[in-house]
């Protein structure tokens, strides 16, 4: 596989990885109110996640997933609920005392939940579909396709420690100290908008 086929699959993965979205938006979310300990391990669960579900798709489970409509409809009801429980606790958040002490629980906590919120996402397996479709084809040996899955869970892991590391830097922390109420109740809002979008697209025909 050479590098003229690897560029369009890690450019179009990308793109769809550093887009804001669920994932991204808890990750930054954790990070500035939890410290960067806790948003890391929370980054590296959702690279974990995206990661299972690229292996999926590189053995073709994630082409029969999109074809089972039930299969879909359940993924899409269960990520629903996922984000209307991290949209209630993020609301929860916004009442209570803010503690600017970084939290030291155990980190595996963090990663479960980074984990299960993007193993509950079914946009996940069609990104992974959509980037490896750009530059392979029914004639890609497994080698090919082990390779560029590689490669775009790198980037997908780059991704997320990129935002826990930057949102819980100085400037984050100091804006998310002094807009706390405010961008907890944002995030509380765009969370629950993304559950009823899924919400909706799992019951459309």
């Amino acid at each position: 596989m050479d590098l003229a086929s690897l560029l369009p699959i890690a450019a179009a993965f990308l793109v769809v990885t550093v887009s804001p979205g669920p994932a991204n938006l808890g990750c930054a979310f954790v990070a500035m109110r939890h410290g960067r300990r806790a948003g890391v391990h929370f980054g590296q669960g959702l690279a974990a996640g995206l990661a299972l579900w690229g292996v999926l798709a590189a053995l073709g489970f994630g082409a029969v997933l999109a074809a089972s409509e039930v299969a879909l409809m359940v993924l899409k009801l269960l990520g629903a609920g996922y984000l209307f429980w991290l949209a209630w606790q993020s609301a929860r958040a916004a009442t209570r005392q803010y503690d600017p002490a970084p939290m030291t629980g155990d980190g595996q906590r963090w990663f479960r939940q980074g984990l299960l919120l993007n193993l509950s996402n079914p946009k996940a397996v069609f990104a992974w579909m959509a980037a490896l479709a750009m530059g392979l084809d029914a004639s890609a040996s497994p080698a090919a396709v082990l390779l560029a899955t590689a490669l775009c869970a790198l980037i997908g892991l780059a991704n997320y420690l990129g935002w826990a590391l930057v949102f819980s830097a100085g400037p984050a922390l100091r804006v998310y100290r002094r807009l706390r109420r405010g961008i907890e109740s944002v995030v509380a809002g765009l969370f629950a908008l993304a559950g009823f979008g899924m919400l909706r697209a799992a019951f459309a025909r």
